[in-house]
């Protein structure tokens, strides 16, 4: 008998439950940090990659970063002097906020600053990142990189895309197999914010505008029981 598609009945009690563990978890994981390691970041990411933060998490096998709920984060490094973990600790939640996590290290924090100062992975944007540049596709055969490239360096766009990028915009035809514009389209300008029919046309053409970035906002020693905003060093 074939199984029945109508919704099934999730009981939020052990959601909920499930919730409270993975909460429970990072709280006393983020804490058992504090007690083991002398440094500890607030970082902010630009242009979440999972697969990027992978890369930071193998470089600094070291070190222990937490990407969780910054509400549970706080509460574990203390909201007050009163709660907090650590003497001062509680001045680093106050960065807490927005889509930031934790980095604890035992390395040199001017190491740490160093490397990510440097450190950026270019990627395809996503729908409601703000375009770095303009990208106009000249008239005439449409070619695989949009006129980021010579003719004679590109491949044409197959015909059998020409249905799929008209229907993200561009308005295209086929002659004679040809995928052709009658005048240059402007994919996107600097500064617009981009949907998903440009992000996808994008990427079709190979032009990557997302940089992945992790920047480091404050942190805190132990050994100084003090906390120091990096963009203050900086400066």
């Amino acid at each position: 008998m074939p199984k029945s598609k109508r919704a099934k009945v999730v009981h939020l009690s052990k959601t909920d439950k499930k919730g409270k563990e993975l909460s429970f978890k990072l709280f006393a994981d983020v804490q058992e940090a504090s007690d083991n390691y002398q440094h500890v970041f607030v970082f902010a990411v630009e242009n979440m990659r999972n697969s990027y933060l992978k890369e930071v998490r193998a470089e600094f096998s070291d070190c222990r970063l937490f990407f969780g709920k910054t509400k549970v984060m706080a509460k574990a490094l203390g909201l007050t002097p009163a709660d907090e973990h650590l003497t001062n600790l509680s001045q680093l939640s106050k960065y807490l906020v927005g889509n930031v996590g934790l980095f604890f290290t035992n390395r040199d924090p001017q190491d740490i600053i160093e490397y990510f100062s440097a450190y950026a992975q270019t990627d395809f944007a996503r729908a409601g990142v703000t375009a770095t540049r303009t990208f106009t596709i000249p008239a005439g055969v449409v070619y695989s990189r949009g006129g980021e490239l010579a003719a004679e360096d590109d491949v044409q766009l197959p015909h059998s895309q020409e249905v799929t990028v008209r229907k993200w915009g561009m308005p295209t035809k086929l002659d004679k197999g040809k995928v052709v514009l009658d005048a240059p389209y402007t994919v996107c300008k600097e500064g617009q914010t981009l949907n998903s029919h440009q992000t996808a046309l994008l990427k079709l053409f190979g032009v990557a505008m997302a940089d992945f970035k992790i920047d480091l906002k404050a942190y805190y020693t132990a050994a100084k029981e003090e906390v120091t905003e990096v963009n203050a060093m900086e400066e």
